[in-house]
């Protein structure tokens, strides 16, 4: 457990560069990623892909870099983008949000994996890599995780990483003017040893086969490691 006698708080998230094996995690910067980011979530086809999304439907690119700029400006999210490092594209998207260096709390948020990253390891990676910046680099407690509780791809996708679902917060906002119940995750500092081995021993290349398809799943994985520690 950890000594919080004299726990000072941790820094704010800031804008910050990760890069991994399969991906890397970039500062967002409009004159660089806007329309690279619109692109690698499919254009006008970001509306079905952002379903659980509170905003309404974007109309345009113009209207998509208003968001992004009011995530920045009015709520103070960091977003970063994932840039497939064999593609050099731009692929997906999420923020650091919600921040409360006093008590050590984060959210990673706004979440966007677009068509290029299915079915392959670059998601897993990103947020590892964004997980690892939170607890080893900035010394946070709790990393959270939230999402429509009826966006049932978004709870497996927590799970698999690592968060543990928590419950349910009812009527917790309005999303599209109709109501969202809202589905929290978390996962803890001293849960993290375990969680970040696992990501490792799956990311690592002996865990692909010849065509690039993973040999042992990541749940598995953190099975076995979480049945060890506790041995």
């Amino acid at each position: 457990m950890r000594d919080l006698s004299t726990f000072k708080g941790c820094p704010a998230p800031k804008p910050v560069r990760l890069e991994g094996r399969f991906v890397t995690v970039e500062p967002y910067d409009k004159a660089t990623h806007l329309q690279a980011l619109w692109d690698g979530l499919g254009g006008m086809g970001i509306n079905p892909l952002l379903l659980y999304f509170t905003n309404y439907d974007f109309s345009g690119i113009a209207d998509f870099e208003k968001w992004l700029d009011a995530t920045q400006s009015n709520w103070g999210w960091v977003p970063h983008v994932f840039r497939d490092n064999k593609t050099g594209k731009v692929v997906g998207m999420a923020s650091y949000m919600r921040a409360d260096p006093a008590n050590g709390v984060v959210e990673v948020g706004a979440v966007a994996h677009g068509p290029a990253m299915s079915r392959t390891p670059l998601a897993t990676e990103a947020h590892y890599l964004m997980a690892r910046h939170v607890f080893d680099d900035l010394g946070y407690r709790r990393y959270e995780w939230k999402c429509h509780n009826d966006n049932a791809p978004s709870k497996t996708t927590a799970e698999r990483y690592g968060f543990t679902f928590e419950g349910v917060f009812r009527q917790h906002m309005l999303s599209k003017g109709k109501n969202r119940d809202t589905a929290w995750f978390s996962m803890i500092d001293g849960e993290w040893p375990v969680i970040r081995a696992a990501f490792e021993a799956w990311l690592a290349p002996e865990n692909f086969d010849a065509e690039g398809r993973q040999i042992r799943r990541l749940e598995d994985i953190r099975a076995e490691l979480a049945k060890g520690a506790a041995a």
